[in-house]
């Protein structure tokens, strides 16, 4: 899970595995594969920054090679 901030401040964890895909518009806004909406605080590079230390704790990118 990552760590987000919503507009009004308040903090949730995401799985990051059901993140279909990013826009920034101009707030990040972070695209379920449920089909919901997330708008974050964060800028775009930071959210991608938390999604390969989240895959790279996990071990994930050894699944990769």
């Amino acid at each position: 899970m990552i760590k987000v901030t919503r507009l009004n401040g308040k903090e949730y964890f995401i799985n990051p595995h059901q993140i279909e895909y990013i826009e920034v518009r101009p707030d990040t806004t972070l695209m379920m594969l449920s089909g919901k909406s997330v708008v974050v605080l964060e800028k775009v590079d930071e959210v991608i920054e938390r999604i390969v230390e989240y895959r790279r704790r996990i071990g994930y990118f050894k699944n990769e090679e």
